[in-house]
C-alpha cells in the first residue's frame, strides 16, 4: 500500500513539473494555469509597445484581476479558445467584469462581458469604455448606470457585442470617472 502511494505521489509530482512555469517580476515560479490574483491600483502607468490591451482603472478604489497582467500584448490560449480577463472588485473574483478577446492574425475579435457582473455593479455605476487611437477600430462604451448597455455582451447569446479590430491595435478599457 505504501509503495503504491509513493508511486503515485512520484508520478503526480512528474505531471506538476511538466507543466509550464512563467515568472513574475519578483522572481517567483508559478505554473501558468494556476489562478494568481494581482491587485491593480487606481491610475497605474501600464505602457505596452505594440499591440495588445491596457486597462486603466479609474475607480476610487482597487480592482483585481485574474492573472499577472492588466496590460497585456495579444496572444493566443494553447487550447484553441479565447482569452477572459477577469476583473472584480474582490479577490475572490466574483462579480466580474469580463474582456474577452481572440487573435485571429489580421484580426483582433474582443468584447466586453457583463454577465457575471451581478446587479447593481460598480462597474455599472461608474461606467466603462474600450477605444482605440486606429479610428477604423470598434469601440465601445456603457455609460455610468446604462444598466441595459448594447455595447456589452448582457447574455450569453449577445453575439452582436462582439467586435473587430487590426490585431496591430493597442485597445484601451477605461474603468469608471473618465466617463462621467
Amino acid at each position: 500500500m505504501f509503495s503504491k502511494a509513493l508511486g503515485l505521489f512520484a508520478a503526480l509530482s512528474a505531471i506538476a513539473t511538466a507543466l509550464p512555469a512563467v515568472h513574475n517580476s519578483n522572481n517567483v515560479r508559478h505554473h501558468a494555469h494556476s489562478e494568481h490574483r494581482q491587485l491593480m491600483a487606481r491610475q497605474e502607468n501600464t505602457d505596452i509597445i505594440s499591440d495588445g490591451v491596457k486597462i486603466v482603472n479609474n475607480m476610487e478604489k482597487p480592482v483585481y484581476l485574474c492573472g499577472e497582467k492588466y496590460a497585456e500584448n495579444w496572444r493566443t490560449n494553447p487550447n484553441g479558445g479565447g482569452i477572459s480577463i477577469k476583473i472584480s472588485f474582490t479577490p475572490a473574483q466574483d462579480k466580474i467584469l469580463q474582456f474577452e478577446y481572440t487573435l485571429q492574425y489580421p484580426t483582433i475579435w474582443w468584447d466586453l462581458s457583463c454577465i457575471n457582473m451581478g446587479d447593481n455593479s460598480e462597474f455599472t455605476t461608474m461606467g466603462f469604455r474600450v477605444s482605440s487611437a486606429d479610428p477604423t477600430c470598434a469601440s465601445a462604451t456603457c455609460a455610468p448606470g446604462d444598466h441595459a448597455c448594447g455595447a456589452a455582451y448582457l447574455l450569453p447569446n449577445d453575439d452582436w457585442a462582439t467586435h473587430a479590430c487590426q490585431s496591430k491595435d493597442v485597445l484601451k478599457l477605461d474603468l469608471g470617472s473618465v466617463l462621467a
